[in-house]
């Protein structure tokens, strides 16, 4: 599908198929499989030499050392959790992708009654900004510590830098000064690819799923609004129902998305809000310009991040309440009395607000930006307060 071409592009990148077509037979790729799990195997060992380094880090009292490398652990755990969740619910996703595409406007007139082309564009739009902005930030922290030996080092020849990794990690033999050095450098580089990659590539895949449906919400908005009812029952009885039916096929999809996003969702927010504390307190705590540079794009990045999945979320909410103002709007004053009783009932499913949810526990706004956020600075607060003391 349209819709979803960046998506696969960055889940193909990590070695997941993540749905399957009925015009597609499935085909098992052993090069997939064997990126997949190098994928893992690799960003399993490195987040466990991070929690090592972590733990040796608490235990000298190296406070800021600590939290550098809690920011990196949140960032990891996002991302292998999107990507088991998304590799576990395949079979889900298929069926929903299968049911996204019973629904899909057919044919130029269609696409035209949907407004598919405005929609598609702001998908294709935000989708582009986002993986450019997350491929940048990744690369960034991956060629930051090979930038300042060839600038600082190299170019101008003011201070020795060595060889430094990207990410502070705990080994237990000396790699400095040989070829281990590389053998790491390229694994951390290879597992920053694949915690950015397990993050784009789901988060596009929601904003994708999240733009049909409001799509379809909207549509059903104008087709309620727009119809011009008489006094004839059965064809007026006809028209609600067949608008019932696309209503609840809708709801369903939500249902499903909840189910399959609900849980990284709800991990996601849990961990950004540790992951924003961490990084505003090493900003502020005293660190050179081009160090500065990279934390600045790290909190961005990951405010992005929440701030995307938070307008979707009300995206969703705003156009599912807005089909019983539609419903209100129609003529239904010249309709049949039963049509009008039969109508109250329509109206008010739609204000009950579909939510775009991250489990029982969250249902996901604008607003959630602004609890998280808030969230957040109590953290950083704390940190600050333990760390001048």
């Amino acid at each position: 599908m349209k819709f979803m071409k960046y998506a696969v592009f960055f889940y193909t990148s990590v070695g997941i198929e993540p749905y399957t077509k009925v015009s597609k037979p499935q085909k098992i790729s052993l090069w997939s499989n064997l990126l997949f799990w190098a994928n893992v195997i690799n960003l399993s060992v490195i987040v466990f030499g991070e929690v090592l380094y972590l733990g040796v880090a608490f235990s000298d009292g190296k406070l800021i050392d600590a939290v550098t490398v809690m920011s990196y652990i949140g960032f990891v755990i996002v991302g292998m959790s999107k990507m088991f969740f998304i590799w576990w619910k395949k079979p889900d996703l298929s069926n929903m992708v299968k049911e996204l595409e019973g629904i899909y406007p057919e044919g130029k007139a269609q696409e035209e009654t949907y407004q598919l082309e405005r929609y598609l564009k702001s998908c294709s739009r935000i989708s582009i900004t986002y993986a450019l902005l997350y491929s940048v930030l990744i690369w960034t922290f991956n060629l930051f510590s090979i930038m300042q030996f060839l600038v600082y080092e190299k170019w101008l020849k003011i201070r020795v830098v060595g060889q430094t990794l990207p990410y502070l990690m705990y080994f237990p033999w000396n790699w400095e000064g040989n070829w281990l050095y590389y053998l790491l450098l390229f694994c951390q580089n290879f597992a920053g690819h694949t915690s950015a990659s397990g993050q784009i590539s789901t988060d596009l895949l929601l904003c994708a799923v999240a733009t049909q449906i409001v799509m379809h919400f909207d549509h059903l908005a104008r087709v309620v609004e727009n119809e011009e009812l008489s006094k004839d029952w059965e064809e007026n009885s006809r028209f609600l129902t067949k608008t019932v039916r696309y209503h609840q096929r809708i709801l369903r999809l939500m249902d499903v998305l909840n189910d399959i996003f609900g849980i990284p969702l709800l991990l996601n927010f849990m961990v950004s809000t540790f992951v924003i504390c961490f990084v505003g307190f090493q900003m502020t705590v005293g660190v050179p310009p081009d160090l500065m540079i990279k934390l600045f794009l790290f909190l961005f990045s990951s405010m992005c991040q929440v701030y995307l999945i938070c307008h979707y979320g009300q995206l969703i909410a705003d156009a599912s309440s807005g089909l019983s103002i539609a419903a209100y709007r129609q003529n239904w004053h010249n309709a049949d009395i039963r049509y009008r009783r039969a109508l109250v009932f329509f109206i008010a499913r739609p204000q009950r607000t579909t939510y775009l949810k991250a489990t029982v526990f969250m249902n996901i706004t604008r607003a959630t930006m602004t609890d998280l956020l808030q969230i957040s600075y109590k953290f950083f607060a704390l940190l600050r307060t333990m760390y001048i003391k």
